[in-house]
């Protein structure tokens, strides 16, 4: 069975490349309104592996979508940000956060109101330092308090797959424009929420990813 040892060779570097790779990626929960905005903002940058949206922060195991829009949860939209820290820093991921929200806003973002659409920094102990030193430069550039706390780390519940990358999705779906690609259902739903001018008009310059 000559391919016997090509392959036991194969598998030998496939379990000494794990470690490493998984030593690598570093991953960050964070709350910023809805959802599928911070996941399309931080799916366009370098460094960034990968962005999975879900429900944190609540007592509630397992919470569905409807739950927590329906307020029957204390959860919070949120996104797990999984990043490589070879090409951006956690410092890094949390300058562009803060300013890619409205802090100073305690009632939800933007059109979406609500507890579940408030914001949040979910910090594991290792990162909770970083995570206050964040808030602390971003309230010294803005000049005023910022609402957004640093919340205990906490378990991630991962949305269904038709809230997972729903800015960029070709499907189709019914709104009150009649059936739409999400993407374009997202694209209006942004514009017409007004999250980029509310962004450009608090961060100015600094603002992130506003379009």
């Amino acid at each position: 069975m000559p391919l016997r040892p090509l392959a036991l060779a194969l598998f030998a570097l496939t379990a000494s490349l794990t470690p490493a790779l998984a030593q690598s990626s570093q991953t960050t929960l964070v709350a910023g309104g809805c959802f599928w905005c911070v996941e399309s903002d931080f799916r366009r940058v370098e460094g960034v592996r990968d962005v999975q949206v879900g429900f944190a922060g609540g007592t509630t195991p397992d919470p569905t979508y409807d739950d927590v829009a329906r307020g029957r949860t204390d959860h919070l939209e949120v996104a797990q940000i999984t990043f490589d820290p070879a090409q951006i820093s956690y410092d890094q991921i949390l300058h562009l956060f803060l300013r890619s929200i409205d802090v100073t806003d305690a009632g939800g973002q933007f059109c979406d109101r609500g507890a579940h659409y408030t914001t949040a920094i979910f910090a594991t102990p290792d990162q909770t330092a970083q995570a206050e030193a964040a808030i602390a430069a971003a309230e010294a550039e803005l000049g005023r308090s910022i609402v957004t706390p640093v919340r205990a780390d906490a378990p991630f519940y991962p949305a269904d797959d038709f809230h997972q990358n729903y800015a960029n999705s070709t499907e189709r779906t019914l709104t009150r424009f009649g059936w739409v690609e999400r993407r374009e259902a997202y694209k209006r739903y942004r514009e017409g929420c007004g999250r980029d001018a509310r962004v450009r008009e608090i961060w100015g310059a600094s603002a992130a990813f506003a379009q």
